[in-house]
């Protein structure tokens, strides 16, 4: 599986260690990186274990929640970049900044 380098000796059943790689793989896509073992990576595969913790088991929705803590919305697509943040904001903050 893609994510067990990241594990690090953690213990999931094989069932979400199938399901994280999945999203992993995806998220990856998503953000146009390799999987292979760097820094950007890493940080991916992170973010989908975080998210497993936390109980998510659905692929989709681990995919979704990754990039979304890169700043894509579901499809990928970055959202509005503000450089005083250097950040992508929620969408709902950069709405109530304009109001």
């Amino acid at each position: 599986m893609p994510i067990t380098p990241y594990l690090a000796h953690q213990a999931f059943e094989p069932e979400v260690i199938e399901t994280m790689s999945a999203a992993f793989v995806a998220a990856c896509e998503g953000l146009h990186l390799k999987v292979g073992d760097d820094p950007a990576t890493r940080f991916v595969a992170e973010k989908v274990i975080e998210l497993a913790q936390r109980g998510m088991r659905d692929p989709e929705e681990l995919r979704t929640m990754t990039l979304k803590e890169f700043g894509l919305d579901e499809s990928g697509v970055p959202r509005e970049w503000t450089r005083r943040l250097r950040m992508w904001p929620d969408r709902r903050r950069v709405r109530a900044q304009k109001s």
